[in-house]
Order: structure tokens, then C-alpha cells, then sequence
């Protein structure tokens, strides 16, 4: 018999969209305090209903101040409660607002589940894990897509409460929601509603919007309105719902193309978290993480880089026991440390037992199962056999005066159970509604009880299906069950492998519907110059390709890169998992998975940013930077360079009508991105996008012409990309560079073609000379030692040194290449340097061209679609430009330039250098111009603002 249908409740944390959000004061249904048997009269147990969702509150003796994790003010003494599965502690008078839900009940929160990214172990200095609500003193986990922070052992209790970037086929819509993540918020935060500071860096407090980035006390938040607008970013979002990406086969690191750094096992990252049990009234220790000596990184035993306080039961009054919650705990040698006094009752341990596995259900539904160490080391068939025979469980279930070392938590066979079903769609007017379900119920029999519950009609039952969902908070895993499953014997299945996974499954009712297979795959690193079919040919010997499901849908000659449509998720994943270990004619493939931007159904006045981030420019700072991007904007629209290049995120925004760019590197990256944008732009929707720059470099001169500084110092991500939006477009010029090598006798007219002519693009300038020398002298340093080269203050002091060495060098340039402007032959100077310049800056920001005024020449611009060319006589006459005491020697002005080069002379455009073969170079204007953004002119911004203005 079907109970009554359950009103909204609230989401909590950021859920996706649309949250499931209740009227204010509305209760969370089935949450309540309850009494601990056995426990004393400290144990409160105080049923405060939808004040504090799913806690369980005990009032608690406090020998050191902490904090209220509502108010974040000062506990003292015997003022405080605290919540005996999570950890929350709050003032007697806050208890009655709590509206964070308990982690033992967070996962039936969620709307729409998603899986976490989770980068590699990192100190993040002033933040809380969320789910045991502790500081992290230690190394630990970040997802690279949320705001959310977890120790490594924390990781299989993390909600899959992840945003939703992208369509996945199982639940379309178009409205968005706040969604919220509590705490970890800058410590001057100010609540969106009643002005407060709601950030905390000495508790886990307060909440944000992981979309639009409004602040706001747990409580105020409900104040809100429930829509979220995107923030001040609206406009540079690419929004969630003009993205679809089948995912079925992938992970969301495979989906939005984060390395995978990590080693461990999906749930593998317990480590023996330990919890201390010293009876009613005793000192509140928490949770702790005892050391041991794990031979294979994954034991239960091993505290790999936690460092926290370590336990043990060296006292005779207190034990030590090895708690597992099922037979996969036990395959894996997986537990959790309970510390116990040895005079505890058998419901003390389990309420132990359970609370360190965040389980808030009656402890009398369970029992502790002896695990004798012979049992432990036996082979599998044992353990499995262990994990079935429920006679022997029986016998002895509780802790005696010969306690064991190990023990399993079981839990005991049930004639009933409430069951929560969940819509599968999204237009409900109600959560879930609860259902009694026994022996003779089956998947249909549930299907056709909840349909009537969610308005729709039993006639069309057939339509419809139950759906188990694994809400891990690295994978998210979908079941459809047959329509004759048991649904209490699979419920018994489940707590008999893990008892902790059934707060982490649920069971929808969703609509059967033929989903059509469609995977695009982005492959790199193939020989460049080919015809689609040459290239299907191609990958076909190389991988085997299935000509009935794999078809080329775009090809990229010029770059070696093609698009693969695949209609098989099984062939798809083959594809990606093989393209990653195959190498064509010597080249490794690179292999992205590419999701499809439905152009639109983008807002009027959206304008997305198109993100690349070089994370080897900055000394490591590219790397924070790809991750505040990704959190900040939809993280789809954010490339790592080193992973494929700029090519795949031109091929993602080529259908949008309207994008801007921002590259983040240095002048040699800019230069890549602009390369890769001339050689698609007949592909794009929008051929003339503008280009932002976050200079990361050493020299960074185009990002100094254009008003972004001189280098990246560590300013507020959020303050960059307003600065982006506010931006004005410039023009600015380009020119190809003809490298046409031959041998040239200078006194003879005999002229032998040695190599290929080659192309090169130009945006800033190009030197010939000593100019060019240092720059390849620091180059081949620098690929010596790349490691040493992370700072911009090192790398300056290189290029001094080099120059240093360099300074009584002689090669008398001028009698060894010859130059023509605009046809006619200019006589040169006696230099050491001959330079190109496009932009106003050279050499880190010095003016080589001099603001003295010159009749014979114009005043240079960068959109003029003319070069002037500089001489430099030394590295003397170079040190004193740095220092703004001299110019460099003024020699011609044009738009058309021929160079011939009577030796091997170094040369170095944008600071690539190479030495180049004698012969000839034609520098010529390319067209069109290049779009660039320059930061507007205004007062500098308060970090962190991020209200809507």
C-alpha cells in the first residue's frame, strides 16, 4: 500500500536543476531525532523535526571553545549539541534553524545525481571537509568542477551532489536552480540576504551558489529566490542546458578531459578511520585516523598521508576494533577503527559501529558479526561464505569478553520496508512518495502503485521502468530492473555487500525511451595533408575501427585531426581507451571525448568564453587557474593547451553565432591559439571572434600593449573574467613569415634550393641577430633544466646571464644579410640586431622604436598594417633600452619586407627561436586582421566581489 505522496524537500547541497524546493517550515519527511538506547540522559536525542534534518543531537561536555556551526560564534562548556553521525555542533538556541541536513541522509537530497572530478592529493590550507566537517590539516581531495573538499577517507561517504554542466539524455531541462555548497567561503563573505558575514575560516559555515556565486547563511538562503540567473558571468556561461553529452561509457574526467592523476579505486581512499566511544558525558574526540602499515596503499590499516591524531587502545579500560560493512569491505580489506571501552553494551558498539560509517538507522536492525583473523587472511570462497551464512552470524553477534579483532556489520532479514521512489522526470509536483514493499513486491508491482502518485495513468504503465541508481561520488551507475525483480531480496543483496550503499542508492520511476547512441570523438597526432577516406583507412589499420557504427565527420588536414561520430557506447569506449596507447607513423594519438553545443538553444544576449589554459606557463599557476575556470564557467568550455591543443574547443564553439576567447599563457601561446584560429576560421559560425589575454609568460608584451599586465601575480579569477567582459575589441595586425632556404654565394648569383620552404605566423616582432642568440641560448637552457624554469624572476635572471656572456660578442650583421623595403634596397648601419616590431613592446616591456617624433616615419599602431624595423648595435645598446636610456637606431617603415640571409643566422619570432639556413625571408601583412581584447581603464576592483551589480 502506497503512503502518502511526500511534499518537495529541500535540496541540499547543490543538487543540480530544478531543486526539489520545500515551502519554509514544510518538514523533511522521515527525519527526526531519535533516542539512543542505553546511552545515559547526555544523549538527547531531541526530535526537532524539520529544524535539523536527519541529525542526531547529544548534548556534549566541551573542555576547549569551538565553534556553532549555524552562527559560527564561540560554544563553551555544556552549552553545546552535537550531531553523533556528522559531526555538526551548534548552539542549544541555533538547533531550532539547522536546516543542514546530516550526511547520513544528504545523498536522498538530491535532485539529480552527478559524480565529483577529483584531482590529486593537494594541502588546502583553511578548508573543511564536508562530510565530516573537519578541517583539512592534512592532504586531500578537490573536485575540479565544484567547491567541494573531502579527506581521502572521507571520499566513498562524498555525495554524488556534483553541478550538472551538460544534457545527459536521462533528464532535459531548460529552468536552473541555485545550486548551493556549504562553507569553505572567504572569511569577509557577506550574506546575500541579511548583509552579515556568513563566511567563516574557523568552521564549515554558510553556503554559495556554485553557478552564480551569491553567499548567504544556511537559513537566509531560503529567503532566495530559487531560480539561479548565472551571476554577473550570465553572459560568458555556456549554459548547462545547450550542452548534451552522452556519458553512459565515460567518466565525468574523461568528459570534461581532466587527467586522470590518481591511481586509487573508485571508494578505495578509506583508510581506517578511526571514532572514540568513551560513554555518556565523556569529552567529545571525533574522528580520528589511526596509523598502520598498509603494504599495498589501500589497507584499511594504512593512514596513507593523513597524518591526523592517530588512536590506539594502549589503555586497559578502552579496544580497538576493525569495523566492515559488507562482503566488498571484506574482498578488499577495507574497515573502519572503532575505539570502544571495554564495558560498553553490545547497542553502544553498534551505534559506534554505524556512526563511523555515517549510518543513521535503528541500531536493532543490525548486528556484529565476528570475523575471527583466520578469516580475515582465507581465501575468497571463505569470505563469501562469511558474508552468507547468517546461522552462524547469530551465535555470538555482539561483543564479548573475548572480542575479536575484526567485525562485520549485518543487517537483519526484514519482512517490509519503506521504499522512496523518485520520478524519473522533472515536471513532479512531489519529491518521491513511500511505499511499503515485502516479499511480493516486484519491480511492475512498484511501477504500477507510483504511477497513480505521480499523475499519470496505470494504462500506460508499460512506458515505464525501475531504474536503480548508484549515487557513488565518483560514478554515478543507472540499473534498469526486470520487471519480476524482488525488491526486498534486491535490498537484502545490497546491505549484504555494503550496508552503507543503500543510503546511497535510490529507485526511480523513469519513461522507457530508445536512446540513440551518439559519442564524438576528437583524435589528434595524425599525419597532416590527407583525404577523409586516407584518414579512415588510417585509423581503421591502426584501431580496428567498425566502419557500421564510426564514420569521419570532420577532417582537419592542416592540423592532423579528424571527428569521429560513433553510434556504439561500447565502440566508443574501445576507440578512446585505444587511441590514448596507439601512435600513427611515430606520433602518439590524442583522444577527447567532445560534447555537442546546441547552438540554439543559447539565450539572445549569451556570448560565451572560449577558455585555453597553457598549465606549463606561470610556474604552476595555469594549473590553479584551469581549476578556478572550471568552477567559475561551465568547465566544457575550458581546454588544457597540452591536451590536444586549441583545435578541439574551436571545433566545440564552431556552430555558436557569437564567442569570445581567452588565452592563458604566454606570448608564444597566444601566438599558437591565433595560428589554430586563422587555420579554422572558415569552419566557425563565428570566423571573427576577440581574443583576451592572461599573460603567464616571461616577456608577456602583447598582454602589456593591451593593458593586462605584465605578468600574472595572483589576482581574483572572478575579477579577470568581468575584466574580459568589459574589455574593448582592437584591431591588430599580422604578418606571415616566408622562410625560403637556399645556399647563396654572395659574389656569384648561384643559388641551390637546400630545404622546403616553411611558413611562420608573427604577432609581435621577429629579430634577427643577437636578439634572436640569447633567445636560443635560453631556450636550450631551459629544455636542459625545464623544472628550474617555473618562476618569471628566474627566468629574467637567465637571459641576464646569457647576455652577460654575450656582451663582447661581435658578427658584424650588417655585412651578412641585406634588406628590401617595399622593393627597394635599404642600406643598413653597423648593427648586431636587426627587429621586426608589430607592437610597441619588446624585450618585457621596453620601447624600442623610442616616442621621439620623426617626420620620415609615421606613429606606429598596431592595427597600421605596418612594421618598423629597429637596429641594435650590442648587448650593451640592449641593456640600456631595458632601462629606458636609449632607443633602438630607426631604419624603414612598410607593410613589405624581403631579408636574405648570406649565412646561418639565429632568428626569433614571437621567442621561438631556431637558427635559420641562408637564404631568403619575406615578411608580408596577413589578412584579416586579428580581433584582441584590451582591458578597459578603470579603478581597480575589490577581490572577491562577486555580487551581481
Amino acid at each position: 500500500m502506497a503512503a502518502a505522496a511526500e511534499p518537495s524537500a529541500p535540496t541540499w547541497p547543490g543538487s543540480g536543476s530544478p531543486r526539489l524546493g520545500s515551502p519554509a517550515g514544510s518538514p523533511v519527511l522521515g527525519i527526526s531525532g531519535r533516542a539512543r538506547p542505553g546511552s545515559g540522559p547526555e544523549w538527547t536525542g531531541r526530535a526537532i523535526g524539520s529544524s535539523a534534518p536527519g541529525h542526531s543531537f547529544r548534548k556534549v561536555t566541551l573542555t576547549k571553545p569551538t565553534f556553532c556551526h549555524l552562527c559560527s560564534d564561540f560554544i563553551w562548556g555544556l552549552a553545546g549539541f552535537l550531531c553523533d553521525v556528522c559531526n555538526f555542533m551548534s548552539h542549544e538556541k541555533c538547533l531550532k534553524q539547522v536546516k543542514t541536513p546530516c550526511t547520513s541522509i544528504a545523498p536522498s537530497l538530491v535532485r539529480v545525481p552527478v559524480a565529483h572530478c577529483f584531482g590529486s592529493l593537494g594541502l588546502y590550507k583553511r578548508k573543511f571537509c564536508v562530510v565530516c566537517r573537519k578541517s583539512l590539516e592534512v592532504p586531500a581531495f578537490r573536485c575540479e568542477v565544484c567547491e567541494l573538499h573531502v579527506h581521502p577517507d572521507c571520499v566513498p561517504f562524498a555525495c554524488s551532489d556534483c553541478r550538472q554542466c551538460h544534457q545527459d539524455g536521462q533528464q532535459e531541462y531548460d529552468t536552473y536552480h541555485h545550486h548551493w555548497r556549504e562553507g569553505n567561503l572567504p572569511s569577509g563573505a557577506r550574506c546575500e540576504v541579511c548583509r552579515k558575514t556568513c563566511g567563516s575560516s574557523d568552521v564549515l559555515a554558510g553556503v554559495r551558489c556554485e553557478w552564480c556565486g551569491v553567499q548567504a547563511h544556511s537559513v537566509c538562503s531560503t529567503a532566495l529566490t530559487p531560480e539561479c540567473t548565472f551571476g554577473r558571468l550570465r553572459s560568458m556561461v555556456l549554459p548547462p542546458s545547450s550542452v548534451r553529452l552522452l556519458s553512459r561509457n565515460f567518466s565525468k574526467m574523461h568528459c570534461f578531459r581532466i587527467p586522470e592523476t590518481m591511481v586509487l579505486e573508485f571508494g578505495e581512499a578509506e583508510m581506517g578511520l578511526g571514532y572514540t566511544l568513551d560513554g555518556p558525558g565523556s569529552e567529545y574526540k571525533g574522528f580520528v585516523c589511526p596509523s598502520g602499515d598498509g603494504d599495498d596503499g589501500l589497507d584499511g590499516s594504512a593512514a596513507i598521508g593523513t597524518g591526523r591524531e592517530v588512536l590506539t587502545a594502549t589503555e586497559s579500560t578502552k579496544q580497538t576494533l576493525k569495523i566492515f560493512d559488507g562482503n566488498d569491505s571484506m574482498r578488499k580489506n577495507q574497515f573502519r577503527l572503532v575505539t570502544v571501552s571495554r564495558l560498553a553494551r553490545n547497542e553502544e558498539v553498534m551505534e559506534a559501529a554505524l556512526r563511523a560509517y555515517y549510518i543513521s538507522e535503528d541500531p536493532k536492525d543490525f548486528q556484529l558479526q565476528a570475523l575471527p583473523l583466520t578469516l580475515l587472511s582465507g581465501n575468497a570462497q571463505a569470505l563469501r561464505k562469511a558474508g552468507t551464512t547468517e546461522e552462524e552470524a547469530s551465535k555470538g553477534s555482539g561483543p564479548q569478553d573475548s572480542m575479536p579483532e575484526a567485525w562485520v556489520i549485518r543487517s537483519l532479514p526484514r519482512t517490509q520496508e519503506i521504499l522512496k521512489i523518485y520520478p524519473g522526470w522533472l515536471k513532479v509536483g512531489v519529491a518521491y512518495v513511500s511505499i511499503h514493499v515485502n516479499s511480493q513486491s516486484t519491480a511492475r508491482s512498484v511501477v504500477q502503485e507510483v504511477l497513480p502518485l505521480f499523475g499519470q495513468q496505470v494504462e500506460d504503465q508499460e512506458r515505464f521502468q525501475l531504474v536503480e541508481v548508484l549515487m557513488s561520488s565518483r560514478q554515478v551507475q543507472r540499473t534498469v530492473l526486470a520487471d519480476e525483480e524482488p525488491l526486498l531480496d534486491r535490498l537484502w543483496d545490497i546491505r549484504q555487500t555494503s550496508v552503507r550503499q543503500v543510503s546511497q542508492t535510490r529507485f526511480c520511476v523513469a519513461e522507457t525511451r530508445a536512446m540513440v547512441p551518439h559519442v564524438s570523438l576528437f583524435v589528434g597526432g595524425l599525419p597532416p595533408g590527407l583525404s577523409p577516406q586516407d584518414y579512415s583507412n588510417l585509423l581503421h589499420e591502426a584501431m580496428a575501427t567498425k566502419a557500421a557504427v564510426v564514420s569521419v565527420s570532420h577532417v582537419y588536414a592542416l592540423q592532423g585531426a579528424v571527428i569521429l561520430d560513433v553510434t556504439c557506447f561500447a565502440e566508443a569506449e574501445r576507440l578512446y581507451m585505444l587511441a590514448r596507447d596507439t601512435a600513427v607513423h611515430g606520433r602518439p594519438l590524442t583522444a577527447l571525448v567532445l560534447p555537442d553545443v546546441l547552438h540554439t538553444k543559447l539565450p539572445p544576449d549569451c556570448c560565451p568564453l572560449l577558455v585555453f589554459v597553457n598549465p606549463k606557463s606561470g610556474g604552476l599557476k595555469g594549473r590553479e587557474l584551469l581549476c578556478s575556470f572550471r568552477k567559475l564557467l561551465n568547465p566544457h568550455q575550458v581546454f588544457e593547451l597540452t591536451n590536444g591543443g586549441p583545435l578541439p574547443g574551436f571545433h566545440l564553439f564552431s556552430q555558436v553565432p557569437c564567442f569570445r576567447v581567452l588565452v592563458c599563457g604566454g606570448d608564444g601561446t597566444v601566438g599558437w591559439v591565433l595560428a589554430a584560429l586563422e587555420e579554422t576560421r572558415r569552419h566557425l559560425a563565428c570566423p571573427e571572434p576577440s581574443v583576451a589575454i592572461l599573460p603567464l609568460g616571461t616577456g608577456n608584451d602583447l598582454g602589456r600593449v593591451l593593458r593586462w599586465g605584465a605578468g600574472y601575480s595572483g589576482e581574483d579569477p572572478f575579477s579577470v573574467l568581468v575584466s574580459v567582459d568589459e574589455a574593448d575589441a582592437v584591431l591588430m595586425d599580422r604578418w606571415t613569415i616566408l622562410l625560403d632556404a637556399h645556399e647563396i654565394n654572395s659574389t656569384e648569383d648561384n643559388v641551390v634550393e637546400t630545404d622546403p620552404p616553411k611558413i611562420v605566423q608573427m604577432n609581435n616582432y621577429c629579430g634577427i641577430g643577437i636578439d634572436a642568440e640569447l633567445s636560443l641560448d635560453f631556450h636550450q637552457a631551459r629544455e636542459e633544466e625545464p623544472g628550474k624554469f617555473t618562476s618569471r624572476f628566474h627566468n629574467k635572471g637567465v637571459y641576464v646571464r646569457v647576455g652577460l656572456q654575450k656582451i663582447s660578442h661581435s658578427r658584424s650583421l650588417h655585412k651578412e644579410i641585406r634588406l628590401q623595403v617595399e622593393q627597394q634596397e635599404v642600406e643598413l648601419p653597423s648593427i648586431e640586431g636587426l627587429i621586426f616590431i608589430n607592437i610597441p613592446s619588446w624585450g618585457s616591456g621596453a620601447d624600442l622604436w623610442g616616442s621621439d617624433s620623426d617626420s620620415r616615419f609615421e606613429k606606429p599602431r598596431i592595427d597600421d598594417g605596418l612594421l618598423e624595423v629597429v637596429g641594435v648595435t650590442g648587448v650593451v645598446h640592449m641593456g640600456q633600452v631595458q632601462g629606458g636610456l636609449r632607443s633602438g637606431i630607426r631604419i624603414a617603415q612598410g607593410s613589405y619586407f624581403r631579408v636574405t640571409l648570406l649565412k646561418a643566422t639565429p632568428v626569433q619570432v614571437d621567442g621561438e627561436p631556431w637558427v635559420q639556413a641562408p637564404g631568403h625571408m619575406i615578411i608580408s601583412a596577413t589578412a584579416p586582421k586579428v580581433h584582441m581584447l584590451r582591458k578597459a581603464k578603470q579603478k581597480p576592483r575589490k577581490t572577491g566581489t562577486i555580487r551581481d551589480t
